[in-house]
């Protein structure tokens, strides 16, 4: 994490608005805060964000709208705060592209890892790894599977040399698998190769992060070909030369 990482915290509950205002400036966040989802948008267009946290539940818009509006113009990592209560909302905020998901009552202990982890996850165009490498370094570390190419230093898949439309923890899914073609992975394993990252392993959000990454790299979602389910096993990224 960066010190200098700027959050905006779309939140109408102006007590929880400014505990978490307070709490995530206390660990060197600079934090904005949005009760609106219009006035989120407007942040979002103003400003270099790092990182949004969205409640789904807004005065004036739903905050799926407000992600799906996001995701049309941003990659910026998305946290979803439902209190809701219901699987669907966490499912379908999944699917239009938030990065992870935080129910209501939460600890904010919790809020602050998972809003790290998916901070770690995304590639810092200012420096790191991804500036240092080497042009042919880097080009030497793509992972090539016919058609489809999955590229760690760019954070970024493609397909017929079109980039493929995941978040970035569905790229880390996909590169972990595609760095263990071949091989069935289990949702335990994967939870390993992600380094411990927060991913409840018997929830759905795992299935609708591979069905979304289906659905950038398969030529037809339903007949998978790169990324396979194997009943009661786990997960297959099959070795595809096409």
């Amino acid at each position: 994490m960066n010190p200098a990482d700027r959050i905006l915290l779309v939140e109408d509950d102006p007590r929880l608005a400014e505990m978490l205002t307070e709490y995530l400036g206390q660990s060197g966040f600079r934090v904005t805060h949005a009760p609106t989802g219009r006035l989120a948008m407007d942040h979002i267009a103003a400003a270099d964000i790092d990182a949004v946290i969205l409640d789904l539940m807004l005065p004036d818009m739903d905050g799926l709208d407000v992600c799906r509006q996001l995701r049309a113009t941003s990659d910026v990592p998305v946290l979803m705060l439902t209190a809701r209560g219901d699987a669907i909302d966490r499912i379908v905020g999944l699917e239009i592209g938030a990065d992870d998901y935080l129910p209501k009552p939460f600890e904010p202990r919790e809020l602050l890892a998972r809003l790290r982890a998916i901070l770690r996850r995304r590639v810092d165009p200012r420096g790191g790894e991804t500036a240092r490498a080497g042009g042919e370094a880097a080009n030497a570390n793509v992972l090539r599977f016919g058609r489809l190419e999955v590229d760690p230093a760019a954070h970024a898949a493609r397909l017929d040399g079109k980039p493929c439309d995941l978040t970035a923890y569905q790229f880390d899914l996909l590169l972990v698998m595609a760095r263990h073609a071949g091989r069935v992975l289990s949702r335990d394993a994967l939870m390993d190769l992600l380094k411990g990252e927060p991913l409840e392993a018997f929830d759905r959000s795992i299935d609708v992060h591979m069905s979304r990454i289906r659905a950038g790299v398969e030529d037809d979602p339903k007949k998978p070909r790169r990324i396979i389910t194997v009943r009661g096993a786990g997960y297959l990224f099959a070795k595809v030369q096409d």
